[in-house]
């Protein structure tokens, strides 16, 4: 399965928090690579590179330059899940990618009466959020 990454925040002692768009929060940490790939030296060696970190487009990895990078699936698998208030909670826009739905499908559902307004969805100013165990509930397992 594809673990789209939608954040990603620089942490002291070399540690990354990486939100995926699933809802799920792990903490990183870079120094085994360090002595792994000569490359990520260069991460201790200037700090404020390892700062500059940002999510790769279309999020399928974090970036800090051309040359340093690391994939969604290396993060997922080898980062630690942590508890955050916002756990299992995401985006239609990211729900609908992952299950392989239209938005008004998910809309329709509240309208029905399938997702409920405050338990398994909340709108927040115009953006919608569902939780993941609701979207399991309803669609099975994500598609992608």
């Amino acid at each position: 399965m594809f673990h789209k990454v939608k954040a990603v925040t620089a942490l002291p002692d070399f540690r990354l928090s990486v939100q995926f768009a699933e809802g799920v929060t792990k903490l990183y940490d870079v120094k085994p690579l360090f002595d792994k790939w000569a490359a990520f030296k260069s991460l201790q060696d200037h700090p404020e590179l390892f700062t500059s970190v940002e999510v790769d487009v279309g999020g399928y990895g974090i970036i800090w330059n051309d040359d340093l990078d690391l994939s969604c699936d290396e993060l997922f698998a080898n980062g630690v899940a942590v508890q955050t208030p916002f756990d299992g909670l995401m985006a239609f826009s990211d729900a609908t990618q992952l299950w392989g739905l239209n938005e008004s499908t998910l809309r329709k559902a509240i309208t029905y009466g399938k997702l409920v307004n405050g338990v398994d969805v909340c709108k927040y100013g115009k953006q919608w959020v569902i939780s993941s165990d609701a979207m399991v509930r309803e669609y099975g397992q994500p598609k992608i």
